[in-house]
C-alpha cells in the first residue's frame, strides 16, 4: 500500500502492543502512514533507530518530550533527535501538580516554555506545545491555552492543537485553530465515539469512525498550519485495526 504524505501516527497509540519495535514500524508502514511521532527515544540508540526508520522508509515527523526532560537532560535530547532527523519537539502534558488554577500560573507556564523555545531555536529545534481537555479551562475569560502562549508571546512558541481534546474540554475546534491560524505546525486528528460507546476504548475511535466532522476540521487544521497531521487514539482495543482504518479513511479524506 502506497503511504500517505504528511501522515504520521503518534507511537504512543500501539504502546500496548507486545511486539518488536521494528515490528511495530512495519504494521505502521503496511497501513500507509509516511512517518512517525515519537515519544522520546524508544529505548534505542539513534543509530538504531535510523536503521529501522530507513529500512521501513518512515521518517519521525515530531516527538512527544516531558517537560522535565526538556528542563533536565536538554543537550543529551537535541543530539539524539538532530541525529535521527527530526527538528520537531513537543511538550505533551503537565502533571496535575504543576497546571495553575488562575490566568497567572498559565502566563508563568508560558514563560517557562518562551525560556525552552528559544534554548531549541538556538539548537535549530522548534518547540511545540500539546493540550488536553484542562488547557480549555476558562480563567479571567480566556482560556488556559491562550494564557500560556500569551506568557510566550515573542518566543516562536508552537502549538499542536490535539481537536478530539479540545472538544472533551468543550470548546469549538474550528475557533480554537482560527485563532492560532499560521501557528499550528503539527495537528493531532483523534476521533470520538458516539455518548455512551466505546467505553473500553475511553470513548475515543478510530479516526472516520466517531462524531467528528472531518471534512471540516481537516482543512481547518490545514489552514492553521499543519505541515503533519498525527493520528492517535489515547486507548486502542486493537491497535493495528486502529491503524488501518484510520489511514484507510484518511486515504479518501486528505
Amino acid at each position: 500500500m502506497s503511504q500517505i504524505p504528511n501522515l504520521a501516527v503518534q507511537l504512543y497509540s500501539l504502546r500496548n502492543l507486545d511486539l518488536p519495535f521494528d515490528t511495530i514500524l512495519s504494521e505502521v508502514a503496511k497501513a500507509g502512514f509516511s512517518g512517525v511521532e515519537t515519544v522520546g527515544n524508544h529505548n534505542l540508540t539513534s543509530a538504531e533507530m535510523n536503521a529501522l526508520l530507513k529500512k521501513h522508509n518512515l521518517v519521525i515527523c515530531s516527538s512527544h518530550i516531558a517537560l522535565t526532560s526538556l528542563e533536565s537532560d536538554f543537550d543529551n535530547v537535541c543530539a539524539f533527535h538532530k541525529d535521527v532527523g527530526n527538528s520537531t519537539l513537543i511538550v505533551p502534558w503537565i502533571a496535575p501538580d504543576a497546571r495553575s488554577n488562575d490566568a497567572d500560573g498559565w502566563k508563568t507556564l508560558g514563560k517557562k516554555l518562551a525560556g525552552l523555545s528559544k534554548k531549541c531555536q538556538d539548537k535549530s529545534f522548534r518547540l511545540l506545545y500539546h493540550n488536553h481537555d484542562f488547557e480549555m479551562a476558562e480563567y479571567d475569560n480566556k482560556l488556559a491555552i491562550d494564557w500560556l502562549f500569551e506568557g510566550a508571546k515573542g518566543s516562536g512558541l508552537g502549538f499542536e492543537p490535539d481537536i478530539a481534546w479540545i472538544v472533551r474540554g468543550n470548546k469549538n475546534p474550528l475557533n480554537v485553530l482560527k485563532h492560532y491560524q499560521g501557528n499550528c505546525p503539527r495537528a493531532h486528528v483523534k476521533d470520538l465515539a458516539a455518548k455512551g460507546e466505546n467505553l473500553d476504548e475511553d470513548g475515543w475511535a478510530h479516526v472516520g469512525h466517531g462524531t467528528l466532522n472531518w471534512q471540516e476540521l481537516l482543512p481547518a487544521a490545514r489552514a492553521a498550519g499543519a505541515e503533519w497531521f498525527v493520528v492517535e487514539h489515547d486507548n486502542p482495543k486493537n491497535p493495528v485495526k486502529f491503524l488501518q482504518e484510520s489511514a484507510a479513511y484518511l486515504r479518501t479524506a486528505l
